[in-house]
This record gives C-alpha cells, structure tokens and sequence, in this order.
C-alpha cells in the first residue's frame, strides 16, 4: 500500500490535470493517511476537546484506526452528531455556534479533508486567499500592494452564515462533477447530516456544515469557487475592459 505523501501527490496531479477522481473511497483504507492526519491533529490544542462522546486524542491507536476502517470497508461509519457550544466572536456582544465533533469522527474527518484539499486546491482562483494552506490575509494585502496598481477603492462584502447556509444538494452536486465515486460522496452526506446536540437534545441539520468541522473550510472554498469563478468570467468582464493579470 503506498505511503500517503505518494497517495496525496497522486491526487493532487489529478486536480492539476483537471481529471475527475475516481475509486478514491478506496484510499481511506490506508492507514498511513490516518496517522498523516493523527499527526496534524495532536498538535492541535483543541484535540483533547471532547465531542459528544468522552472520546478523545488520548484514546486513540493503531487498533482503534484499523477499527475504523473496517467500519469504512463495510459502509458502516456512522458520523455521531457535533456537541454545540457558543463561542464570543471578536467585537460583538453576540456569540458564534461551534461544532465539536468526536474524535473519531474528526480524525477522519481529516482524512477528508487531506484528499478533497489535494485535489481541489490546484483548481481554485489564484485570487482566493481564505482558509488555504500559505495564505491568509497577509497575502491577500501582498497581492494588493503588489499587483493592484492604480485601485482607488473596493468593494468590501461578506457571507452571511457561510458555514451554516451552505446548501447540501448543491454542495452534493458541486463534488459530484469532478468526485465520480458513489461511496465517497455518501459519506460527505453522512457528515453533512448528521445533525448537532445542543443541552443534550438532537437537532437535525437540514443545510450548512459544522462551525468547528475540520472539513468544513475545504467544503466551502470548493463551495464558494463558483462564486470566484463567476465574478471572474463573467462579472468582471461585462463591467471592465481591463483584463486580469
């Protein structure tokens, strides 16, 4: 079985060459992908943040990630719902919801994460900058400085609930285009409607993905591609005769 930096550079090519992905359910079998992912996530503080379950990092080794692929295998993982708690956002009274999955359920979901931000990531628009790897809001400003000569304003917008008023059967239908792997994509499904505890009792989630999700960032810049793509193809040049760079 190849080794995941081999797995994940496989993918990416694909994503470079524009070639759709198929079969790719299989690579969650690999549980060197798992321990890629086991990696990333131990260093992260929130890891021993408890979901809906007790579970945490702690808990978790090799035995336990065989387990979970086997449940992979047989079509049997089941995404147990987030447990919701309420952060303070930065200078507002109000507070944002988060969603804090199991650990189980994020490990994988960063197994997601790994494959779908290999592949989609050579695809995206130079020009977006939000929740990718190397970039942030510091780049964006070094675009800016270094590129937009002439500007004299923008135009400044936001998303409102983009996490949460993402639609599911268009999310499904976005990944569905390129994703040609029924498991795959049902397994997204699963993730997406899974619904959330709140004081213990279950609500379903008809539309968004969690706050908090390690998947969720990956799932709305594939999301919100469309939108880049069309303020570049089509609004852009109905409205100025200066082309991009």
């Amino acid at each position: 079985m190849r080794d995941a930096a081999t797995v994940l550079e496989i993918i990416r090519e694909r994503g470079r060459r524009g070639l759709p992905l198929e079969r790719v359910y299989r690579c969650l079998f690999n549980p060197d992908l798992f321990l890629l992912a086991y990696g990333k996530l131990y260093r992260n503080k929130g890891a021993l943040t408890a979901g809906a379950t007790s579970e945490t990092v702690d808990g978790m080794n090799l035995g336990k990630i065989e387990a979970i692929i086997e449940t992979l295998r047989q079509e049997r993982y089941r995404w147990a719902p987030v447990r919701r708690t309420y952060i303070e956002k930065k200078n507002s009274v109000k507070k944002r919801p988060l969603g804090l999955p199991t650990w189980s359920d994020k490990l994988l979901q960063e197994v997601l994460r790994l494959i779908l931000e290999a592949y989609y990531e050579p695809q995206f628009s130079d020009r977006s900058h939000g929740f990718r790897p190397g970039r942030g809001c510091h780049t964006a400003l070094q675009e800016i400085y270094h590129q937009w000569h002439g500007t004299v304003w923008f135009i400044e917008g936001d998303v409102t609930d983009c996490f949460g008023s993402l639609d599911h059967s268009i999310m499904r239908s976005i990944l569905a285009e390129k994703i040609h792997d029924g498991r795959f994509l049902r397994l997204i499904d699963g993730l997406l409607q899974a619904g959330y505890l709140e004081d213990w009792r279950y609500h379903a989630t008809l539309s968004g993905c969690p706050q908090g999700g390690v998947v969720s960032p990956v799932l709305s810049n594939i999301y919100l591609d469309r939108l880049d793509r069309f303020i570049e193809q089509t609004l852009l040049p109905a409205h100025n005769p200066m082309p991009l760079n």
